[in-house]
């Protein structure tokens, strides 16, 4: 089997560390690592396949070598900057930040839904938002069958959604200590403020939800709103997702749609308790799917409950998926 030269920018953070982990459960192909991080990690070795690989500082001259696909989880800022470098020395660029996501020739892709897409890369592919990929993975069989006309969003996101800042703040909260990072306490709490807020009275995590979701779908006629909302829970974004469709449906079609479908695991037993649990998804990839029932208030309406891993599936997953396309494409 052919192997690639793989650079992790950002290798030393929660992301990168999870880049790591997801290519060797996978047993991705590679050959050379090329660990990149800034001044302060550079020098640190990671293990990665039983050797040891030495972290090097990120600058204009880090992609002067042999490689083949860069994953990048530094941020927007970096992503910015070093990706057009990355992409002029011929490296394909997986960009996890939301630096690229809605350029006009930046495939914004999710495996499950629109795989082709990365076949319209120009050196740089993004990963759509942790919140986004879960919602789609489920919606898209949906709309495939239905038709999606609206989508009602609501999100409770994990902290670890804000990195180790919102971490240390829920585990301080939780000892009684003040938060230093959200604008409130957020143990005990709930905050409906995830990002900056917008002209329009909305965050910039919901419309990045609502953008990104027609990107991906391939339908700017969707009509989407969303409120997003941080909750004190460590890992595993959970969604509330109220759909109207097009065509009439049974719930019975639902239910089969859902267990058949790539990418999800339905969890839908209420008589015994069982829905999708936060909990139980930490640290695993598929999207979990349950409380499936009909909004009685629409004609065509459909109420569920989405959870995923928000590090994995909602980035390092999704991420490394993404590479394995290009490979099975033959498009590196």
């Amino acid at each position: 089997m052919k192997k690639y030269n793989v650079a992790i920018v950002g290798a030393t953070g929660k992301v990168g560390e999870t880049f790591l982990k997801v290519l060797e459960e996978k047993n991705f192909p590679v050959d050379k690592l090329y660990p990149m991080a800034s001044k302060k990690s550079a020098g640190i070795n990671i293990k990665f396949q039983g050797k040891d690989w030495t972290v090097e500082e990120l600058n204009e001259n880090s992609f002067d070598k042999d490689i083949d696909i860069a994953l990048f989880s530094a941020g927007g800022s970096i992503s910015l900057k070093y990706a057009p470098i990355a992409k002029a020395k011929g490296v394909i660029v997986i960009d996890n930040s939301s630096a690229w996501r809605m350029e006009k020739d930046v495939p914004l892709v999710v495996p499950e839904v629109n795989p082709e897409d990365v076949k319209k890369h120009n050196g740089i592919i993004a990963n759509p938002n942790c919140s986004t990929i879960q919602a789609v993975v489920a919606l898209k069989p949906l709309h495939d069958k239905f038709k999606i006309k609206r989508i009602v969003y609501s999100t409770y996101q994990a902290v670890s959604g804000s990195g180790v800042k919102g971490i240390r703040d829920l585990e301080e909260g939780l000892k009684g200590n003040k938060n230093e990072f959200y604008p409130h306490q957020i143990a005990f709490n709930c905050i409906p403020h995830i990002d900056v807020f917008l002209e329009n009275g909305y965050t910039k995590e919901e419309m990045k939800m609502v953008e990104e979701t027609k990107k991906i779908m391939h339908d700017d006629s969707l009509k989407i709103t969303a409120t997003a909302v941080r909750v004190p829970v460590i890992s595993g974004h959970s969604e509330s997702i109220n759909v109207e469709f097009e065509k009439p449906f049974e719930i019975s079609e639902v239910f089969n749609i859902m267990g058949s479908a790539e990418g999800i695991v339905l969890v839908d037993d209420v008589a015994n308790n069982k829905y999708p649990l936060a909990s139980d998804a930490a640290d695993t990839d598929p999207v979990y799917v349950g409380r499936l029932r009909r909004d009685e208030s629409l004609e065509s309406g459909l109420n569920m409950w989405v959870v995923a891993d928000n590090i994995r599936k909602g980035a390092a997953t999704n991420t490394v998926q993404i590479a394995e396309l290009l490979v099975k494409y033959d498009l590196i």
